[in-house]
């Protein structure tokens, strides 16, 4: 059993960190590649680098910063926004990323994460999930078919364009299609600092036997601890609450230590 990981989170925007609520809002918190390093060194045990506007933009990730962040990380990075196709995957594990993440053109194009996982194998692709509560439970299988669903619809560029698919069924078919792990977002949840939605969580861990990265929600401690234990993810994304400086990764670490949470250790 691997042991539950606190990722980091760097939204970047025009070569520079931003945190918002909803995917709205976005304000400067930083510049990526020194609050990369500063995280490492205060124990995150990843990092994900997240070019919010390069989908909606139609324009691919920016090199340039990922190799200066890659360059000082010794932990394993995550890179997503503007992956459009399969040829786009090999310059970003060249330029330091570990792992790349895909949810526009994934969703446009499945079969992107069938070739990525083909080409570059499954522990590099990280299939990203925005996904928000629908106000009853009708959902479409994406093409066209209405059907009964988990409540939860999938959204692509940014948050912006509703898709039609149920995130339970896509994250399923994500992995049948060879992802190696899920980055879960709950666009209610971004930035609201309640929480988790555990339900969400809990539901796609459950259907599916890969990593499911939680994300959208954090504000204590606690909400950590309910992601792992009764949202059976296997690891938690946190960005606000550190670049507010309302706590420090060796803090939420020693929190979840408390609680039994088999975290790894910070030095």
């Amino acid at each position: 059993m691997l042991r539950p990981r606190i990722i980091v989170c760097l939204d970047v925007k025009d070569g520079r960190v931003v945190k918002g609520a909803q995917f709205q809002n976005l304000r400067d918190v930083g510049d990526p590649v020194e609050l990369a390093t500063r995280y490492e060194a205060e124990g995150a045990d990843e990092i994900v680098f997240l070019d919010v506007s390069a989908s909606r933009e139609g324009r691919g990730t920016l090199l340039d910063t990922v190799r200066s962040t890659a360059e000082r990380l010794f932990i394993p990075l995550t890179v997503g926004g503007g992956v459009r196709t399969v040829e786009d995957v090999g310059p970003l594990l060249r330029a330091g990323a570990d792992k790349i993440s895909a949810n526009t053109a994934a969703v446009l194009n499945p079969d992107l994460i069938s070739d990525a996982a083909e080409r570059f194998g499954s522990q590099c692709v990280v299939a990203s999930i925005d996904a928000l509560r629908l106000p009853d439970r009708q959902v479409g299988d994406g093409r066209g078919a209405a059907q009964e669903g988990s409540g939860w619809s999938c959204y692509t560029h940014g948050g912006s364009q509703p898709t039609g698919l149920d995130a339970v069924a896509w994250a399923s078919e994500c992995r049948q299609r060879g992802a190696g792990e899920i980055l879960l977002t709950s666009i209610d949840r971004d930035g609201a600092r309640t929480g988790y939605a555990i339900d969400l969580t809990r539901a796609v861990a459950d259907a599916v036997p890969i990593p499911v990265i939680a994300s959208g929600g954090a504000g204590r401690p606690e909400h950590l601890r309910d992601a792992f234990t009764e949202g059976h993810a296997s690891a938690a994304l946190v960005a606000g609450i550190l670049h507010d400086g309302v706590t420090t990764v060796g803090a939420l670490k020693s929190a979840l230590a408390g609680w039994n949470v088999n975290v790894r250790p910070t030095g």
